[in-house]
């Protein structure tokens, strides 16, 4: 019987996972449950180890404890492994927590002290992590923060200039997406070489998103900040606006603070610009010119933040585009790379048409890469450490 690891990432309507073979990091199965605290459905699974579940109806009515408890017993009855520990993506560490960490009561509440700082992300977090624990009592379970990648920036990129006090009571840049820009870090030597060690721009492009400037597989800087507010235009969330707009809505519109964060993180970006979706696959397939001019400032503010970023580098050696539309948008991809001439690069446009590995010209200054998004491996890697 071989030993496995299972991954998980809540969110406040799904229960996202992956099943991996200790001892080859191998992937068993991945799937997801959607639709929790409505109608509950499971929406399958893919790897050797898919059919784990066949024969178990998942009800509808499943809550995230439910939920949980339906995906262990599924894993828990399997002959052919089993299960060692499991490890979460928590959104949020704070200044404090900046490596995977094993899970006890003070951790968690420290975790939860944290919520204020991730409202949308941390609680559905952290209700896995519970949920877990009740299902199958005294499994380890880790936690892996997608903050902590960011925690080698430089104090100033950290840093607000703010009062010295705020600074140093936690109000600083945190950035995002700190898992996916780790699994990169982790693949990129064995795609483009000695670049990989170089200054590298990672483009994280999907419903949420944002920038990371590496430098020898180390986070320099990042375009998120205090929040995932911050940054890039998403799917539904502004990105970096003027804090002055912010009290604007407030003082003189007279609109309640919670009114505020809603405009803001749900009826802004894509949707917002376009007044029609916050999906890129739906605009790209619009003739309304709303739909351009949101996509279009998509890829300028991209385009903006690539030439901070290689400001703050001092230079490029490759830019690389992942998650959902980094990864399937050519459009997208060609009309960023476009824009970043000056900078070197140089797209090959039948190599992007096809999401191609390497999608710039042979010889180009500044290599391209398309790569696939993987937050779960880096998360299992981090389990076997702190367990083995």
């Amino acid at each position: 019987m071989d030993d496995a690891v299972l991954v998980i990432n809540a969110g406040s309507s799904s229960v996202k996972f992956a099943l991996f073979r200790a001892e080859t990091l191998e992937p068993l199965c991945r799937g997801g449950i959607e639709g929790i605290g409505s109608r509950a459905a499971f929406g399958g699974a893919k790897g050797p180890e898919a059919g784990l579940f066949a024969g178990s109806e998942l009800p509808e009515t499943a809550d995230h404890d439910v939920a949980t408890r339906w995906l262990l017993d599924g894993i828990r009855n399997s002959d052919r492994f089993a299960l060692q520990a499991a490890g979460h993506r928590v959104v949020h560490g704070g200044p404090d927590f900046c490596a995977p960490v094993i899970i006890d009561d003070a951790v968690m509440t420290a975790l939860e002290e944290l919520i204020p700082l991730a409202p949308a992300h941390q609680p559905h977090n952290l209700a896995a992590i519970k949920a877990v624990a009740k299902a199958w009592p005294g499994l380890p379970q880790i936690a892996c923060f997608d903050t902590a990648f960011h925690r080698t920036m430089p104090r100033l990129a950290q840093i607000f200039a703010i009062p010295h006090e705020l600074t140093d009571q936690g109000l600083i840049r945190y950035g995002f997406h700190g898992l996916s820009y780790q699994h990169i870090a982790d693949v990129l030597p064995g795609i483009a070489g000695e670049a990989a060690q170089g200054r590298v721009i990672v483009c994280h492009l999907g419903h949420g998103a944002s920038l990371c400037a590496m430098q020898e597989g180390r986070s320099i800087a990042t375009t998120m900040g205090f929040t995932a507010l911050d940054g890039l235009v998403m799917g539904m969330r502004c990105g970096a606006i003027d804090a002055g707009l912010v009290l604007h809505l407030i003082e003189q519109r007279g609109m309640a603070p919670a009114e505020v964060s809603e405009i803001l993180n749900r009826r802004s970006g894509l949707l917002g610009v376009s007044g029609i979706s916050n999906d890129a696959r739906v605009l790209l397939a619009s003739d309304d010119p709303r739909a351009k001019e949101a996509l279009d400032l998509f890829a300028y503010r991209v385009v903006r933040e690539v030439g901070s970023l290689i400001a703050a580098l001092g230079g490029l050696d490759a830019l690389v585009f992942t998650a959902g539309i980094g990864e399937h948008s050519a459009h997208v991809r060609s009309a960023i790379c476009r824009a970043l001439g000056w900078a070197g690069i140089a797209l090959d446009e039948t190599r992007n048409a096809t999401n191609a590995t390497c999608i710039s010209n042979d010889g180009a200054p500044v290599p391209v890469f398309v790569i696939g998004a993987d937050e779960e491996r880096p998360i299992a890697q981090a389990v076997l450490q702190k367990i083995s």
